[in-house]
């Protein structure tokens, strides 16, 4: 009888108790892991909960600080920041998402003041600021595409002003990240870093994000420019072309339904790849853990290890401080 065969190998000798899955456990899990997403907004003094996120929460850049301060002391090292802008400062210009006194940059300013170790990442879309609600500037009904990606590449340099250590484009206009590596680079800003939203896919899973910063697409939808559900192929591609121009990191967004798409970007690129476990995942989680019908923190725990698994470097996650507290 082959020695690799039962009897003789039994794969539960390695499963008999905790120490020895530890032992042999193939990945790990660990707060340097986390970007944590924070949502600030105007004002003083105030926080408000997203209402498709429990737990989670819109801050003023006072509360924010504060909010840092924890995630900090957890030991996460990093941060993605995302700006809820008024209505009355919305158009179709950007003139608001290049204020180097706005929402966005301000904020920077006071977390890389506050905490000049905290590795601060910027939302780099025209969503936020479009009086159309869409990740690019609008034409006669149509998305732009050249004119968009020389707006982001403006955003960017304004964000590295600031102070942000990786702008992260998440609007999914072709040939950006090469503008935004040009501008970065004539503007002096040699050292910061590129987090590009390689395949971002027109998904049913932001729903409560667009929540958290009222940017639902006042016409139509995203899917010119964000990726159809049904494409691998195509997300290599896009992750390779991003490396090329000069991406740091590349993302796959979602994640949970997508861990394919994650695993074939790992093998492609030379370059880390993060992966957003997005509003939806963890709406979907609560919800069912309310119901009594998940245990929280194993559901959560057990999808971010799947990142992991799949290949994901780093996991920006809403559920970055629960799991930090856990681990």
């Amino acid at each position: 009888m082959n020695a690799s065969e039962f009897p003789y190998s039994r794969g539960r000798r390695l499963r008999s108790c905790e120490n020895i899955r530890r032992m042999v456990s193939e990945h790990t899990l660990s707060v340097n892991d986390f970007i944590a997403p924070l949502f600030v907004m105007e004002g003083k003094g105030n926080r408000e909960e997203i209402a498709s996120m429990p737990g989670y929460y819109r801050f003023t850049a006072d509360l924010l600080l504060k909010e840092a301060e924890e995630l900090i002391n957890l030991g996460i090292p990093s941060v993605l920041l995302f700006a809820m802008v008024p209505d009355d400062k919305k158009d179709n210009e950007g003139k608001e998402a290049l204020n180097p006194k706005g929402l966005m940059q301000s904020t920077v300013r006071l977390l890389k003041n506050e905490f000049p170790e905290l590795v601060v990442m910027t939302d780099v879309a025209f969503d936020p600021y479009s009086s159309y609600g869409h990740d690019g500037i609008v034409e006669n009904g149509q998305i732009v595409n050249d004119e968009s990606a020389d707006l982001l590449a403006k955003m960017s340099v304004s964000h590295a002003e600031a102070g942000a250590d990786f702008v992260a484009p998440s609007d999914m206009m072709d040939g950006r990240i090469l503008l935004i590596r040009e501008a970065l680079e004539e503007n002096g800003f040699v050292d910061r870093g590129i987090m590009s939203y390689s395949a971002k896919y027109a998904s049913s899973y932001y729903g409560p994000f667009r929540d958290a910063l009222d940017s639902a697409p006042g016409f139509g939808d995203k899917k010119t420019y964000q990726m159809d559900p049904a494409n691998v192929t195509e997300a290599v591609k896009e992750a390779v072309t991003d490396e090329l121009e000069g991406a740091d990191i590349v993302m796959v967004k979602p994640g949970l339904p997508y861990l394919d798409v994650v695993r074939a970007v790992k093998e492609a690129v030379s370059i880390p790849v993060s992966v957003y476990n997005v509003s939806g995942e963890y709406a979907m989680i609560k919800a069912a853990s309310k119901m009594g019908w998940l245990n929280e923190e194993e559901a959560m725990m057990e999808a971010l290890i799947a990142f992991k698994r799949a290949g994901a470097d780093l996991i920006a996650t809403y559920f970055a401080k629960d799991a930090a507290r856990l681990l």
